[in-house]
């Protein structure tokens, strides 16, 4: 009941222009009422005269629109006006904005590409990296077999299917010479995993993908218009790689560029191959696709219960491996999360910086407007108008700012590309697009408030017969404690990212002075294109490889020559669990990083050897060389050498033999990394398609060119690529931390000198307020290098304060960066005390010039003007 009275109620108006109607009407009707007319009658009469409320309503929102946009563009023209009356002004405004915005901007690109934007494939918040492990930590190889594979994708229960792929870096023979060409052999259901079709063309027919059907080969885009031009015709021709000839069934997407943008041509990989049905020969980096609504967590658990299924049918080697699973976006950015957040970071203390000095302006200049504001007052102008009119000039300040901004923005992403392109994932997606611009909009809005509307409210909150009864130079100032604050904010964020800067430039300089273990120069790398199908015959794969190595060796002007699976210095940890003549501790596992390298090695790297012997020279036995660091921490001062070492899980490819020397410590996994127990084992052809490495005795890639034509002669199919020093390969191992510290470093000396100019402004702002109050000081006798000395330990005590302030904030910034550090501590005091020493000298010197300025006021003439 209650209800439906509720219902029944007429709602009253709510809106103020329905409420001022109403009223009319009525004042209208009670007038007629008086007059001796009835209610009824007098209620029509006036809104007959009225003329209805709804063509009223709408003739006063037109008026009110009207003086809306009237107030908008009157607002514009001021704006530019004031614009074209300060132009100095206007110009320190919009260069600083557009360094803030525009670097702000930048480096959100970059962070929009990388980590925000999902992955560029259908629902690719579905795609997932999944890893077979040991379950005893003692084998580090993630790959996964063939057989394991259709296994999972045939019992799981929550995957729309799982698929695989690997490398193989062969030589293309259909044209006059050899050309390398990278091929990723994928697994059944690769496409779909991916939820990409061919643009041309069509998918792996079913037969395609088993053992013995038509060899049919994808090309990428790329590879489409180098080989045919874009010609369609392309499609049924025949691709001569590897030895095998293969027919183009279709041309992916030029925006697929999985698992990488080298990928040239991708073909099937058969599951039911004979060399592909043993469980422990693994090769495949695996992808899986989870049906909808499954959250990663189900599908680990699914597959967990799928491989314990496995475990009791295969107990060797499957009893012994366990899952694991992660999101495909989060390994394909991998640890670039973290240095791209504290870029963003330091970008985004620098545009506050940036605010936090353009609102001390835009408080001076508002304060020497008080006399125009005043007057606007004067003449019936509301608060509002006087705010609205302040904050239109400020956004357009920062509209042009923001523009800039952009520039600035657009060149930087081109310099990612040109910087990053090695070591950034995704560094090809960084463009500046409609988000980017929405972006740098929005910053344009916030730095509007930020900056402006506490300028824009104290500037229109003085009462008229104070701002007209004041004289803004002969009035004595006030202590002007906003804008000292807003300088102490500056210092406080300059000190935090000075000291992250500082940190990391130290740990750079250690890293510089790091001794690796070998000596890189004079020595070049490249490869030679191979299959892993040649590894069905490994003696011939070996014999092929040491043939080249003697080749090489027999060149004028090289030293050594030898083979390696992974680059010295390049990080690249393969740490597996070891057994000494076949004892096994499990309550002290003995863990070491494997690495395969061939004879000549540690003459090559200038390794030393110190007891023992190295590899032989065209020895296919399996011996194996350690480190000192082996021997010191698992062999309790005996000798190693004679003793047996083999892989302590069950994999019959893992390494084994006797060790035969002992090598002098080497950084192999990064100049920031120290060394760590290593086992070299002497075999020269751990893939097909290892790294050369070749010493020479001059300039290395003088010899390139020579080498290349010397392995014509030996292997006429074969295509040699990927020539570099090996001092190339260890400048680009550290190159995202050699960015990282720059760009940090460049964003700290800008806000450093954002700081220095903003005490710089606001000490002269002040020394031009107090001229009266100094005048008056010299008038009683005080002297002028007192003046200076008041003025300037204002500066620096402001200075201290936001050192302070900034100590503490640099401290929690240090921990974030601790793990990227090296040789240096988080509480570095040279660090701590140079930054302070560093801004308090800048501020003394910032503070100086106004001092001395406000020191040579003259008393007389100051006077007198009162």
């Amino acid at each position: 009941m209650i209800g439906w009275r509720r219902s029944r109620r007429k709602p009253a108006p709510d809106h103020p222009l329905e409420q001022e109607l109403e009223f009319h009407i009525a004042e209208l009707t009670e007038s007629y009422i008086a007059n001796g007319m009835g209610r009824e009658e007098a209620r029509r009469k006036a809104l007959l005269e009225f003329g209805g409320t709804e063509q009223v309503s709408q003739r006063v929102r037109e008026l009110h629109v009207s003086v809306l946009f009237e107030a908008l563009r009157f607002n514009l023209r001021s704006a530019v006006r004031f614009l074209r009356k300060s132009p100095l002004f206007a110009t320190a405004v919009v260069v600083t904005l557009a360094l803030g915005i525009g670097a702000n901007s930048a480096v959100f690109s970059a962070i929009d590409a990388v980590v925000l934007r999902p992955l560029p494939y259908p629902n690719g918040n579905q795609l997932v990296a999944i890893y077979q492990q040991d379950s005893k930590g003692r084998d580090a190889n993630h790959f996964v077999a063939p057989a394991r594979l259709e296994d999972w994708n045939r019992m799981n229960s929550t995957f729309q299917a799982i698929s695989g792929y690997y490398f193989d870096d062969l030589s293309e023979t259909s044209g006059a010479l050899p050309e390398k060409v990278t091929e990723c052999l994928v697994a059944p259901r690769f496409l779909e995993v991916m939820g990409i079709s061919p643009a041309v063309g069509r998918e792996f027919a079913p037969n395609e993908e088993h053992w013995g059907g038509a060899s049919a080969v994808l090309i990428s885009y790329r590879y489409w218009q180098r080989r045919f031009h874009g010609d369609p015709a392309a499609l049924g021709q025949k691709v001569h790689v590897g030895g095998y000839a293969s027919t183009i069934v279709g041309v992916m997407p030029e925006s697929f560029q999985f698992p990488n943008a080298d990928v040239d041509m991708w073909t099937p990989s058969a599951p039911d191959a004979p060399f592909a049905r043993r469980r422990d020969a693994t090769w495949f980096t695996v992808i899986g696709r989870m049906k909808p609504g499954i959250t990663l967590r189900q599908g680990t658990s699914d597959l967990l219960t799928v491989q314990s299924q496995l475990g009791r049918q295969f107990p060797k080697p499957d009893a012994e491996l366990t899952v694991q699973t992660q999101a495909l976006k989060d390994v394909i950015v991998g640890d670039s999360r973290s240095s791209l957040w504290l870029l963003y970071g330091s970008v985004s203390l620098l545009l506050l910086i940036a605010c936090s000095n353009i609102a001390a302006l835009l408080l001076a200049r508002t304060t020497e407007r008080e006399h125009e504001v005043s007057i606007r007052f004067s003449l019936g102008a509301s608060r509002i108008a006087i705010i609205a009119q302040l904050l239109t000039e400020v956004f357009a300040l920062a509209l042009l700012g923001s523009l800039a901004g952009l520039l600035i923005a657009g060149a930087a992403s081109r310099g990612f590309h040109r910087l990053l392109a090695k070591t950034l994932p995704r560094a090809g997606e960084i463009e500046l697009n409609w988000r980017i611009v929405a972006y740098t909009l929005l910053a344009a809005v916030f730095t509007t408030l930020l900056c402006g509307l506490f300028p824009a409210l104290r500037g229109a909150r003085r009462t008229l017969a104070h701002s007209l009864a004041a004289g803004s130079r002969t009035q004595i100032s006030t202590r002007g404690t906003i804008q000292w604050f807003l300088v102490g904010i500056q210092i406080t964020m300059a000190v935090t990212l000075l000291i992250g800067a500082g940190l990391m430039l130290r740990s750079f300089q250690q890293l510089s002075r790091v001794y690796p273990g070998f000596d890189p120069s004079h020595v070049l790398t490249f490869q030679i294109s191979g299959s892993w199908g040649e590894t069905t015959d490994m003696k011939s794969v070996v014999q092929r490889i040491n043939r080249t190595l003697d080749s090489l060796r027999a060149i004028p002007g090289v030293l050594a020559a030898s083979t390696s699976a992974m680059l010295p210095g390049v990080p690249s940890l393969y740490q597996i669990e070891f057994k000494i003549d076949g004892k096994v501790d499990p309550g002290h596992p003995i863990l070491a990083d494997s690495r395969y390298v061939s004879a000549g090695y540690f003459a090559t790297m200038s390794i030393p050897i110190l007891v023992g012997e190295a590899c032989k020279q065209a020895s296919n036995t399996s011996d194996v060389v350690v480190n000192r660091a082996f021997a010191e921490k698992y062999m309790s001062g005996a000798s190693p050498i004679g003793h047996q070492l083999a892989g302590a899980s069950y994999n019959d490819f893992l390494p084994a033999g006797m060790i035969r020397g002992i090598a002098g410590n080497a950084r192999e996994e990064g100049m920031n990394s120290n060394p760590v127990p290593t086992v070299y084992s002497c075999f020269s052809a751990p893939d097909p398609f290892p790294n050369y490495l070749v010493r020479t005795q001059g300039d290395p890639m003088a010899m390139a060119e020579t080498v290349r034509r010397k392995i014509h002669e030996v292997e006429p199919s074969r295509s040699v690529y990927a020539f570099a020093p090996m001092q190339d390969h260890l400048t680009d191992a550290s190159a995202e931390n050699r960015l990282r510290t720059m760009l940090l470093t460049i964003f700290a000396s800008t806000a450093v000198l954002l700081a220095c100019v903003g005490l710089y402004g606001t000490l002269s702002y002040l020394g031009r307020l107090r001229q009266r109050e100094v005048g008056v000081r010299l008038a009683l006798g005080a002297m002028r290098n007192q003046i200076v000395a008041r003025f300037l330990m204002q500066g620096l005590r402001v200075a201290f304060v936001g050192c302070a302030a900034g100590l503490c904030l640099g401290l929690w910034l240090a921990h974030f960066i601790a793990s990227m550090l090296y040789g240096v501590s988080a509480v570095d005091p040279p660090t701590y005390a140079g930054v302070v020493g560093l801004i308090l000298l800048v501020a003394g010197c910032a503070s100086l010039m106004p001092a001395l300025r406000a020191s040579r006021v003259e008393p007389v003439q100051v006077l007198r003007e009162e």
